[in-house]
């Protein structure tokens, strides 16, 4: 009797363990009965279901991310260009979730992924590349965001943001030779345009550095033939105050002057008449 109260109360616990389930926080579930969803609005908490009969499937209801592989795609002047993007997404149905991709995580990254090449092949075929790395790129992923929402509608989940998170150029392709070239071009226009500037303005300094020292130079000799004349002037001034004092003696000091220039070669020859006015105070020392 002790022996089938025993196995009793062990099946009423195992049947009640069995019985009940719970849903984490960020957490969702649905509930299937002969794999028909019965129920779909768990919240998180303590629930139950018929054991044997009833089966849950949980899922994540955070917000999930999509990374995909780099891929090839065509602008509108026929450049290749590699670009891989991410998706963030969530699960809004968890019915129609588990009907369309089987519960799965994988199955719904599959059919999202087409989705969004899809769009971003159409965007990217009717933009140019400078377009697309100068500022397209924003208005490509905001497109491409409403137009995934729309087309999967029907799978329970809601993309949340769509990034691009690298445009390449293929190593393959002839379109980076074709970008450097451009690219050097464009720089050896500038170094071009910089350098005539450079020129432009060297020759513009010389020629004002040459006008001022022009300028100086005159400026120069007209205070320096100034203060000459000045020099000369105070000169003749002191001097003829000086002989004007004694006339004799300015006479004696001129003569003195006359010979020491006439006698001033060791070798020189002088042809004078012994009575010439020239050689007056060396006759008459008087």
């Amino acid at each position: 009797m002790r022996t089938g109260t025993l196995i009793a109360v062990l099946l009423a616990v195992l049947v009640a363990a069995n019985s009940m389930f719970v849903v984490r926080e960020g957490q969702t579930a649905i509930l299937l009965q002969f794999g028909r969803i019965v129920r779909t609005d768990f919240k998180p908490g303590l629930h139950f279901r018929i054991p044997l009969v009833q089966q849950v499937q949980r899922f994540d209801k955070r917000v999930l991310t999509l990374d995909s592989a780099p891929e090839r795609y065509l602008t509108s002047e026929k450049k290749d260009v590699n670009i891989d993007f991410f998706v963030k997404w969530r699960i809004t149905d968890a019915g129609k979730f588990f009907v369309a991709a089987a519960g799965n995580e994988s199955n719904a990254q599959t059919l999202v992924v087409p989705i969004v090449k899809e769009g971003l092949r159409t965007a990217i075929n009717s933009r140019t590349l400078q377009e697309l790395v100068s500022g397209g790129r924003a208005d490509v992923t905001q497109h491409l965001v409403s137009d995934a929402n729309a087309k999967t509608q029907g799978f329970g989940i809601d993309v949340i943001d769509l990034r691009i998170k690298r445009i390449d150029l293929p190593e393959d392709g002839t379109v980076i030779g074709s970008v450097y070239d451009r690219m050097k071009s464009e720089r050896k226009k500038v170094a071009s345009k910089l350098r005539a500037e450079g020129e432009e303005q060297a020759r513009t300094i010389k020629a004002d550095a040459d006008r001022q020292v022009q300028v100086i130079k005159a400026e120069a000799y007209r205070d320096a033939q100034k203060t000459r004349g000045e020099g000369d002037a105070a000169a003749s001034q002191i001097y003829a105050s000086a002989y004007g004092r004694d006339a004799e003696f300015y006479a004696f000091y001129r003569s003195l002057e006359a010979y020491r220039e006439a006698f001033s070669t060791s070798n020189g020859t002088l042809v004078l008449d012994p009575k010439s006015e020239f050689l007056h105070y060396l006759q008459d020392s008087k």
